[in-house]
């Protein structure tokens, strides 16, 4: 069997083609890149993986690749995922994401390919949330509060159509947050590690500099999470959708002190306005019970280590780097 990975290079694809590769060994592993994409994620496993240029936003490209690759899964990655990056570059985040997915989806139909697909869709669709609607079910409203999510609420609802009008085998996950090592510096958990390993080793002053640490946020490991993809696809309904997530809830608040706890110097705290977004989602915790009967599916790594390797993660990092 042939899986594809769209942005293997990423935080959760390289988690993922190191799953396929670990507990999967009848699948072969492919992974679209693009010529600029940075590989450190994937060195450990460049010999064991096909990796194939292409490029989201040019149809030809991605026909090209699904007519050399003929995947018997897609998981559908790759995308713009910062949300800050989406209040300043609104047009690109939605043209990258909403078209990007459209290529992908006209392309198996012209080339009459009968792939499982898992879209990567977002617990931030769920956007405004109000209290009484915790644990949030799959039958949630949408109520977007970024460009962003706009962009992940027309995939989720073109995967959804396209299973509809075409019968393609599109299986939506909306992930909750999901961390660990790899996972890019620009995002909290990271941020706030890299910050703490950057202190700990004398380049920077005992002053860690965060956001909004109000926010509810519901995080499983990215190990965890990967391996809720490939039971999507081999076990989960095409056209449905589901919350994969750990149903537990933590502010970050609690998150940083928690990381705080594992350094080994004194830090102070210090609220950065620059890292306030203009609108921001207060509590996002998820009802897994679907998924879970579905799959049986049930986290495994305790957050407290997911925060331990994360944390050490960013301290080799940046002795590499010194």
């Amino acid at each position: 069997m042939r899986a594809l990975i769209t942005g293997v290079t990423g935080f959760a694809g390289s988690h993922l083609a190191d799953y396929l590769l670990a507990e999967q060994p009848r699948v072969e592993v492919f992974g679209t890149y693009r010529w600029r994409s940075r590989t450190e994620n994937i060195e450990h496993i460049m010999d064991r993986i096909q990796l194939v240029e292409a490029d989201l936003r040019d149809y030809t490209s991605i026909h090209s690749t699904l007519a050399e690759v003929r995947p018997d899964f897609i998981f559908h990655l790759a995308a713009q995922s910062f949300v800050p990056s989406s209040w300043r570059s609104p047009a690109d985040t939605l043209s990258t994401n909403i078209e990007g997915q459209t290529h992908i989806f006209e392309a198996i139909r012209a080339l009459e390919l009968d792939p499982v697909i898992q879209i990567a869709c977002s617990s931030e669709e769920y956007g405004l949330v109000h209290p009484d609607e915790t644990p949030i079910k799959e039958t949630n409203p949408l109520r977007p509060l970024s460009p962003y999510v706009v962009s992940k609420v027309a995939q989720d609802l073109l995967a959804y159509q396209y299973h509809q009008s075409y019968g393609l085998r599109a299986i939506r996950t909306r992930g909750f947050n999901h961390t660990g090592p790899r996972r890019g510096e620009v995002f909290v958990t990271s941020n706030f590690a890299s910050q703490l390993a950057r202190i700990e080793a004398g380049q920077r002053e005992p002053k860690i500099k965060v956001g909004n640490l109000d926010a509810v946020r519901d995080f499983t490991d990215v190990r965890d999470m990967v391996r809720a993809y490939w039971l999507a696809v081999t076990k989960a309904t095409p056209g449905e959708v589901y919350n994969i997530a750990s149903g537990k809830g933590i502010t970050i608040r609690e998150l940083l002190d928690r990381l705080i706890a594992l350094c080994s110097v004194p830090v102070e705290v210090e609220t950065d306005p620059a890292r306030l977004r203009p609108s921001d989602v207060a509590v996002l915790v998820g009802d897994n019970s679907k998924f879970v009967q579905a799959t049986g599916w049930q986290p495994e790594i305790p957050f407290d280590q997911t925060l331990a390797d994360t944390l050490d993660f960013w301290r080799a990092k940046v002795a590499r780097e010194a």
